[in-house]
């Protein structure tokens, strides 16, 4: 009989961890600490256990092994043995529970020591290797265990000081001391949590580097501050967060892993795990390329976005926060929020997984003022991803249909109240209906299909190129307050302001119902033309590919 110990590792509150801060380098430098905690650092930690027992263990290393790699715990007189780490989950089996234990005390006391503010949790269960499936002692784990572990843990209260102390700006806790000068920003008092996390930002920035832009556009840095997104002097300046996610990607993991024997599921969950962290470091390298590529030097020798908007000192206005995997957050450009969240899902369907199947990702994109606070934009990301989720449910329920990809975003020219749902709410519908088509998919036409990706940007398009539009933003205006009242008044406009055909730009054709569409701006209490019209100023195509033609 051979037993073992199966450990499950998690972080908790990671959200305000990374996205709780202001400055973009803090939010950089905590992503950093955080995709550190439960990856190289449990290597590191197993290696350290080694040392302390004097018994082998292996710490499987995606990038250098082959997923049957052996040695095998089973097989072998190890203590230990990484499973896979990636999803934010880190799993590994013990020979002793003592081991177990001992780990994770390494590990705890590295975090406390070097990134103090990530809270881990840590699950551990007596497994049978004869008698027992490994996959269900996991999913066990993380369902049932790691969830009660996280509900019941105690939150700290740090002492926020004694007698006459000074606070950190960005956390309120005791503060030791002054953050270094950067460029014109003068030092100001932080916390050992922000003290860590700025300490990160240089091998963050580093390892992104390495990652994600090609040799021969060395060129190019990514910012370390939001002011260098793209950013006009005398200009309103915008920042878009987007938040993307797998669609049912546990249920995959879950699938892949059933009915297999126990060393089969330990390969299977290293191949998946694996594959779905390339893919979404490829497809962010792809569309760091393509924005690459759309960068110009004009005569002036200024380097523009597609003779857009120029560029500050060779930053490109796209940074991500957390990558790997199938959950990716980045900020961007206000401009450029839209098409980059989309050329990133699109990529990710290209990429291969070990499952066969191409993943399908929603995306949520909040585009908000420069120095809006970030949390609250993270958070609307967040929303929006969820929202568009729903959607691809909704959509599926309908009729049997294969999964796809979808987002949705909001546009704040202000401040934002409430939840995203009560924004739509009070702004977007009004009696006619709903003036918002979003969410809105990627696939293709077919069917009654038309709140798509194709249709939204060629309407975009015809009101920003179309001579019956271009530059006549007081009629663009005027047509998008007429669309509050609903059809009949959307009718009147057309024929008043004589415009061609009496109708406005033709989605691409569905069901027969593009000019219908077109020529009361309404279908099915929709508005298919208010998105449009609000996201003019925020829509520039990057690849000449995804120009349309607008006579089509």
């Amino acid at each position: 009989m051979r037993k073992f110990t199966v450990t499950v590792l998690n972080t908790t509150g990671i959200q305000p961890y990374i996205f709780g801060s202001n400055r973009l380098r803090e939010n950089i430098g905590a992503s950093y600490l955080v995709s550190q905690a439960t990856d190289s650092w449990a290597r590191e930690a197993l290696e350290k256990l080694k040392n302390q027992i004097k018994q082998e263990v292996y710490a499987f290393n995606p990038e250098k092994n082959q997923p049957d790699a052996k040695p095998h715990i089973e097989d072998d007189e190890l203590a230990a043995e990484l499973i896979y780490a990636g999803g934010g989950n880190t799993v590994l089996l013990f020979s002793d529970k003592q081991y177990a234990l001992q780990f994770t005390q390494i590990l705890s006391k590295r975090i406390l020591e070097e990134a103090p503010g990530i809270n881990l949790v840590a699950v551990h269960k007596e497994f049978d290797w004869d008698n027992q499936s490994l996959y269900e002692v996991v999913q066990d784990l993380m369902r049932n265990d790691l969830d009660t572990k996280k509900q019941s843990r105690i939150p700290s209260a740090p002492l926020l000081g004694l007698g006459v102390t000074a606070t950190c700006r960005s956390t309120q806790l005791v503060a030791v001391g002054m953050s270094e000068k950067f460029e014109d920003d003068e030092p100001y008092l932080i916390s050992r949590e922000i003290q860590k996390k700025l300490d990160a930002v240089r091998l963050a920035n580093r390892k992104l580097r390495e990652r994600l832009i090609n040799t021969s556009s060395e060129i190019y840095e990514f910012p370390l501050r939001t002011d260098y997104m793209g950013r006009s002097a005398g200009d309103s300046s915008y920042v878009a967060v987007i938040h993307a996610d797998g669609n049912g990607m546990g249920k995959r993991f879950q699938k892949f892993g059933n009915n297999k024997c126990n060393r089969d599921y330990i390969i299977a969950m290293r191949q998946l795990s694996h594959s779905v962290n390339q893919a979404g470091i490829t497809a962010l390298k792809n569309v760091v390329d393509i924005l690459v590529k759309s960068i110009e030097i004009d005569k002036d020798r200024k380097r523009k976005v597609k003779e857009q908007f120029e560029i500050k000192d060779n930053y490109l206005p796209f940074r991500p926060l957390v990558y790997g995997g199938d959950d990716v957050t980045f900020v961007c450009d206000g401009r450029l929020g839209l098409e980059l969240a989309t050329l990133y899902l699109k990529e990710l369907e290209k990429q291969p997984i070990a499952d066969g199947k191409p993943i399908k990702a929603c995306a949520g994109i909040c585009v908000v003022k420069t120095h809006y606070p970030f949390a609250r934009a993270y958070q609307l990301s967040e929303e929006l991803c969820c929202q568009a989720k729903c959607f691809v449910k909704e959509e599926r329920k309908k009729s049997v249909k294969e999964d796809f990809s979808a987002l949705d975003w909001h546009l704040a020219a202000s401040g934002l109240i409430g939840s995203i749902s009560e924004i739509r709410q009070r702004e977007y519908q009004v009696q006619a209906g709903s003036l918002a088509m979003r969410p809105i998919s990627l696939k293709k036409e077919r069917d009654s299909d038309w709140r798509t990706w194709k249709g939204f940007t060629k309407v975009v398009k015809h009101f920003n190129e179309d001579d019956d539009w271009k530059g006549r933003r007081n009629k663009v205006i005027a047509l998008r307050e007429v669309l509050r009242q609903g059809i009949d008044a959307t009718q009147k406009f057309l024929k008043n302001y004589q415009i061609k055909d009496e109708q406005l730009p033709l989605f691409p054709e569905f069901s027969g119902q593009s000019t219908d569409l077109a020529k009361k701006g309404w279908l099915n209490g929709i508005c298919g033309y208010f998105d449009a019209i609000e996201a003019m100023d925020f829509y520039i195509s990057l690849r000449e590919e995804s120009d349309v033609n607008l006579s089509t």
